[in-house]
């Protein structure tokens, strides 16, 4: 562990001895909206393979990749273009993989952001434009196609005796760069009762989230499954359906609980101490600076014959 790191980490345990010493840990509520994912609502994920063109001499090398060569082949082919006997020598031209995350209810039309990734030898895709992709689900059905300008944040320069490279210049973007074509049907409206699965399982959440729903649908409205799955119905003279119901629950508060955590990130130095941590006595040396923390607890008692008296126990924390 470096020495600037330590530094780190010795003055914020410091500041947090000192402060759980003298305030009680706030906690913030969070909406279910944020705490909690709807079961059967998610992303897919979607893939294909492509031909990126118009590369300043920075794409696959032709005789090393024969799958690009294929690839370009065949698409020339199918525009009535044969060279499959001619001798081929490029660099302007690029095989790559695309990939992009289906919303859920996402309709026929919408646009959706595509990531585009070299598969060759090819140096840089700044400046290249994708072709028609087709992009594919995991039963093998298209439901989006992809096409248009790259926008890559990394770059690559080379001279006789040196080069730079900054970034990922071999990685780009589309944004909007696909079309939705085929649409995922979930009846979500039509469902008798759904569930909220946590994104951070946890006992405590999963029952403070239950008793929040119940106390505006009604008792029995929410049940908790497991850790990170709460059970919600529609509750007895409820006229709406499913959605309004999902409207109705998904802004009420709950205060999440999590684990005591501290995380250090040894780049930077940060640490950073969750408010649930408490420190014990304990002593830390480092070169010729030390720390200890020692808890000498004092009992305070009434005064002889006092009536409304309590005896209590006060906290002493000495840091040095």
């Amino acid at each position: 562990m470096s020495s600037s790191l330590v530094r780190a980490f010795l003055f914020a345990f410091t500041f947090a001895v000192a402060l759980f010493a003298t305030i009680e840990p706030a906690r913030a509520a969070a909406r279910i909206k944020d705490l909690a994912d709807i079961e059967g609502v998610r992303e897919n994920m979607l893939i294909g393979y492509g031909l990126v063109v118009g590369l300043d001499g920075t794409g696959d090398r032709i005789r090393n990749t024969p799958f690009t060569r294929e690839s370009l082949v065949s698409m020339l082919e199918r525009m009535g273009v044969n060279i499959r006997s001619e001798q081929l020598d490029t660099e302007n031209i690029a095989a790559v993989m695309v990939t992009a995350n289906l919303p859920p209810f996402a309709r026929q039309g919408a646009r959706i952001d595509v990531a585009v990734s070299a598969l060759g030898d090819a140096e840089s895709l700044r400046g290249g434009v994708l072709l028609v992709t087709p992009l594919y689900g995991a039963d093998g059905e298209v439901f989006a196609v992809a096409q248009g300008p790259l926008a890559v944040s990394g770059f690559a320069a080379r001279g006789q005796a040196a080069s730079l490279t900054r970034g990922v210049p071999t990685n780009g973007r589309i944004a909007n760069g696909a079309i939705v074509e085929r649409e995922i049907t979930f009846g979500l409206a039509d469902q008798p009762s759904l569930r909220l699965a946590l994104r951070n399982p946890d006992f405590t959440t999963a029952r403070r989230m239950s008793a929040a729903i119940n106390a505006r649908l009604g008792a029995g409205a929410a049940s908790v499954a497991d850790p990170g799955t709460v059970t919600v119905g529609r509750p007895q003279g409820f006229s709406g359906d499913m959605v309004s119901l999902l409207a109705e629950i998904e802004g009420l508060s709950v205060d999440s609980d999590a684990r005591a955590r501290v995380v250090i990130d040894e780049v930077s130095g940060v640490v950073v101490i969750g408010d649930d941590v408490r420190v014990s006595t304990v002593a830390i040396a480092q070169g010729n600076l030390t720390i200890s923390v020692g808890e000498t607890p004092l009992v305070s008692q009434p005064a002889p014959f006092s009536r409304n008296g309590e005896t209590v126990v006060v906290p002493r924390t000495s840091v040095g």
